[in-house]
């Protein structure tokens, strides 16, 4: 398809403002008269024998077949400018690569002859030579935009797995697939990268294989999800390291929140202080930190963070740090902004605290992943029972038909953790909420309650409070570790350590 040449223009006008010399002089001068660059990095990378182990793993499951990972490409944000990157969780934990390595890159694991286990490529875009145009012309790659890609040897020193350039992949992925028996079948890990997609697409149809494809690398990303249900020793130590800066990022936090009350936008003062914490700390949040203040706090995902941070309000601040590695905590705490809490405040702070307790006491070996969430919907609807807010007994709202506890509490209690904040959420319901909770394993426990501001089946002094508590647990061989214990729990520990990092000075002007 011949584009017009107005499709011509337009598609090309976003070098309007590029004014890059074209002129031969030019070219040769800037491609000469370079230094040497420095040695090039041959020691083997901290993850390279457990991601080694996680594809001998995943091979075991697929004999004979080939199996695609992408990266993923960047991603515009707008016109030429894009988000910064961050490759696909699969492709991460399988190549150790995290921040914001390799854009369009794929993993690739070539079955071996007879079934014999699977050799792993990595295909991706190397570091181009000072003699060529991409060094100092291409926004996306070249040296001059982005800084120096790593070279071919580089990335197989640091990972262990063999390289090669990009422009190969196509042509590799095709080699002896087809439907015959004996014939090689490719698996995709599907929805991350659209042009390798289309790769792939091409051969099936060519070769007759494109029935089913789709289910097949369902079960790929189904596989490679499961595969992170259990946390080896190289990540429990990246997520000890995530919650370690988590809690400085909290107690950033709670230090400015003087400045916070001080501005109008408080809910903001709060946001740009933990995710710079984040940046400083790790490679950035590990989603889009919820700081949210007063009637804010009762709505689960909020984002926005414009509002003000009031005297009196609770502060419901759910924010993680995304270590280089790409694994990340999730934690939350409800603070209150003057640094003590209203006595309902408190009350409402305790029993979500004691449901929490009820949850951890069966986060361990045996118990099923379920209970945990079940164990803390018992302590809350015990206590809405108590306060008069159930339309009937809590028995009644725990049974099937009833569930009126769960109008305050509509998420669950637990979901795992690791790569991504909601890890391994392709996993099969057999593996995952009707699984065994096993040692290695990494979840939440984050019971809450929020009573919106025009909730009419409460009484007027619970209206606007929302609160949450939210503690990333590590399962051990004879229970459970609370990774998050760090960070103050309990109402009179929260007020103390408020306290102490100066959240009760006077508001600031900002």
């Amino acid at each position: 398809m011949r584009m017009t040449e107005t499709q011509a223009g337009a598609e090309n006008r976003g070098e309007n403002r590029t004014q890059r010399p074209e002129s031969a002089a030019f070219k040769s001068f800037i491609m000469s008269q370079w230094g040497a660059r420095p040695a090039a990095r041959t020691e083997a990378g901290p993850a390279a024998p457990f991601t080694a182990a996680r594809r001998e793993a995943i091979s075991a499951l697929f004999p004979g077949e080939r199996l695609v990972l992408p990266a993923g490409p960047l991603r515009t944000r707008s016109n030429d400018t894009d988000y910064r990157y961050r490759p696909h969780s699969a492709f991460a934990h399988l190549s150790g690569l995290g921040a914001d390595r390799e854009p369009g890159a794929a993993l690739v694991l070539h079955p071996l002859p007879d079934g014999a286990g699977h050799e792993a490529v990595l295909y991706f875009q190397p570091l181009a030579g000072r003699d060529t145009e991409e060094f100092y012309a291409s926004s996306r790659t070249g040296e001059f935009w982005v800084g120096a890609r790593p070279t071919l040897d580089e990335i197989a020193a640091e990972t262990g797995i063999r390289t090669a350039p990009l422009d190969e992949l196509a042509a590799d992925l095709g080699k002896d697939v087809g439907g015959d028996p004996g014939a090689v079948r490719l698996r995709l890990v599907p929805s991350v990268d659209e042009t390798i997609a289309a790769v792939v697409e091409e051969i099936r149809a060519a070769r007759g294989t494109a029935e089913g494809a789709a289910e097949a690398d369902s079960r790929l990303a189904e596989a490679l999800s499961e595969l992170r249900l259990v946390k080896d020793e190289f990540e429990v130590e990246q997520m000890r390291a995530a919650v370690a800066a988590t809690i400085a990022g909290f107690e950033r936090v709670v230090h400015e929140l003087p400045r916070a009350r001080g501005h109008r936008r408080g809910e903001r003062v709060v946001e740009g202080t933990f995710d710079a914490n984040a940046r400083e700390e790790g490679n950035a949040v590990g989603y889009e930190t919820i700081a949210a203040s007063g009637e804010h706090a009762t709505t689960l995902h909020w984002i926005r963070n414009d509002g003000a941070v009031r005297a009196g309000d609770l502060l419901l601040l759910d924010a993680g740090v995304e270590v280089e590695s790409l694994y990340t905590a999730d934690i939350t705490r409800t603070l209150p902004v003057s640094g003590t809490f209203t006595e309902v405040q408190r009350q409402v702070y305790q029993a979500v605290l004691d449901a929490a307790d009820a949850a951890f006491a069966v986060a361990k070996p045996g118990s099923r992943f379920r209970d945990v969430h079940d164990a803390a919907m018992k302590v809350i609807a015990a206590r809405l029972g108590e306060w008069g807010l159930l339309p009937g007994s809590a028995a009644e709202a725990l049974a099937p038909e009833g569930q009126f506890h769960r109008r305050w509490m509509v998420h669950g209690t637990s979901h795992h953790l690791g790569l991504d904040v909601h890890d391994c959420a392709q996993a099969r319901r057999e593996l995952y909420l009707d699984a065994e909770v096993r040692p290695g394993m990494v979840f939440t426990i984050e019971p809450g309650l929020y009573f919106k501001a025009d909730d009419l089946a409460v009484p007027e002094e619970y209206r606007g409070i929302g609160v949450r508590i939210e503690d990333d647990v590590l399962i051990t061989a004879n229970g459970h570790e609370n990774l998050s214990a760090e960070l103050p729990r309990s109402p009179s520990d929260i007020e103390t350590w408020m306290s102490a990092l100066g959240a009760v000075r006077p508001p600031r002007d900002v």
